[in-house]
This record gives C-alpha cells, sequence and structure tokens, in this order.
C-alpha cells in the first residue's frame, strides 16, 4: 500500500506552486477549525502589531500545524533570538518587519536555517569564514529543512539595496508591506498610485528574478491579490479575521436593512493595518 506525503509549504513553493493564506489574530479555540475549511496553506501571524503572549503564540502554531496548516510568524522586531523563540514555539517560518540591511538578513537566516547554533561559530559559518564539517552540514540542513525564512520589504532603503538583500544565500522569500511601504515612499495609503505600483512592480520582479517567492499582504478587495499574481507574486497574504468578518457583516447588513425598508449604516470603512 502506498503511501502519500503532505509537501511542506517550503516544498510546494520549490515545486513552483501558489499558496495561500490569511493573518489570523484571534485566539478563540473554534478559529482554526473554521480556517482548516476555508482551505489555506498557510496562516500568518503577526506579533508586531497584535498583543500575543509567547504561550498563546506557541498554542496557536501547534494547532495549526496539527491541522496542515503552516504558521507563519512575524516577529515585532530583526532579532534572531525572538527568530529562535517563535520557532521553538512551533513556528514553520519567521517573518521579520522592515529589514534594510544585508547583515539583518544574513542574521534572520542564521536563527531560522542554522539552528541551533549561535554566537562565534554561527557568524563564521554565515560569512564564510569557517566551513562546516559535513555530519554538521546535513544535521543542520535537516533540523531545520522545513524551515521559510522570510523578509520584509517595506520601505525606501530596503528598495534601493534590494539586490543586495536579496543576494543573502538561505532567504527563501519576500513579503511586501504595502502600508508601511507606501509611507516610507510619502505616499499614505495611495495603493493605486504610480509611484507606488512601480515599486512593488520592481520588488516582485528583482525577486523572483532571485528566485525567490514573494507576497503581498493587503486586507482589500482580492482584484488587488489577483493583479499583483499577475506580476509573478506566488504567496497570498489575504486580509485577516477582523477585518474579513466586519467586512462581511457590514455587507450582509445591510442587504438586509435594505429589504426591510430601514437604512443602512453610511460606509465606514476605514483602513485596516496589520
Amino acid at each position: 500500500m502506498s503511501t502519500s506525503i503532505t509537501p511542506t509549504l517550503l516544498q510546494k513553493l520549490k515545486n513552483g506552486q501558489n499558496v495561500y493564506g490569511t493573518c489570523i489574530t484571534s485566539t478563540a479555540p473554534m478559529w482554526p477549525a473554521a480556517i482548516k475549511r476555508t482551505g489555506v496553506d498557510f496562516v500568518f501571524i503577526d506579533t508586531e502589531h497584535i498583543p500575543l503572549d509567547r504561550a498563546e503564540l506557541a498554542k496557536m502554531c501547534q494547532i495549526f500545524r496539527a491541522l496542515g496548516i503552516t504558521p507563519i510568524v512575524r516577529i515585532p522586531e530583526p532579532n534572531p533570538f525572538l527568530a529562535c523563540q517563535v520557532i521553538d514555539g512551533g513556528a514553520l517560518g519567521v517573518v521579520a518587519p522592515y529589514l534594510e540591511s544585508r547583515t539583518q538578513i544574513q542574521e534572520l537566516v542564521g536563527a531560522v536555517k542554522f539552528r541551533p547554533l549561535k554566537g562565534e561559530k554561527l557568524k563564521n559559518y554565515l560569512t564564510g569564514a569557517e566551513e562546516m564539517t559535513p555530519e554538521l552540514k546535513q544535521y543542520i540542513s535537516n533540523h531545520n529543512a522545513a524551515n521559510l525564512c522570510i523578509a520584509n520589504i517595506e520601505s525606501v532603503p530596503a528598495v534601493e539595496r534590494l539586490d543586495d538583500l536579496l543576494s543573502v544565500p538561505g532567504l527563501d522569500a519576500v513579503f511586501i508591506g504595502p502600508h508601511d511601504l507606501s509611507v516610507s515612499l510619502g505616499l499614505p495609503e495611495q495603493y493605486d498610485h504610480p509611484d507606488f505600483e512601480a515599486a512593488v512592480r520592481s520588488i516582485i520582479h528583482q525577486t523572483r528574478a532571485k528566485g525567490l517567492s514573494i507576497g503581498i499582504h493587503f486586507s482589500l478587495e482580492p482584484e488587488r491579490q489577483i493583479k499583483w499574481m499577475k506580476e509573478g507574486a506566488n504567496m497570498v497574504v489575504h486580509s485577516f479575521d477582523v477585518a474579513l468578518f466586519s467586512q462581511r457583516l457590514q455587507h450582509d447588513l445591510s442587504i438586509i436593512k435594505q429589504a426591510a425598508g430601514d437604512s443602512p449604516n453610511a460606509d465606514t470603512t476605514t483602513s485596516l493595518t496589520v
């Protein structure tokens, strides 16, 4: 009898597949099973802007992994020790925000791809000053085989240095932060501005040319995701639970109120940013 092994998210990306996910902020116990029914490949759990403690985060990661959904966690700052902590808690992918230097990405790669190495030895391996023994190289590769290392590119300095940033060995993917990028460009939340679109297009094309994966996180209409997939994005990070709930409930109540002859609420949609 043959058995099939479900490929990891990293394997799917290496196979050229698109992968689909959403951002989760709720720790409610009924939520993971509901997310499972949507067919997502991964969940993006943000600890930069969302108040989650380490125990809550570990519980979420373990539950999503048990359901066959890859937990990708954004840490609050580019800190290799925080990256190690979230992987210890069950994360299979780590995103560091606002990366602008080669050193920051190198440190993130070290934390995600070279565990449990730390300190001077790790620095020497990362910089090429020292070679690993074949035994250690195989152990490190096996130990971190499913881990995804992802950089948030969301500022003008990062865009200006992008070729160098993407050249760090071990980086797997980029997430574009549209809100922070638009602010850094001096075009806050102007997601249809030609200069913003040119920056996103450049990031996508450069990233894909390096053989890396890329996604952009929008909480707006799905047509935006489709647009950027046509440019080369292959990781869909669509919306988040609070936005999806409020948008759908507002939509449904508007229909119900109109049918009942009541005035629907005025559109009070505001920018929801994670």
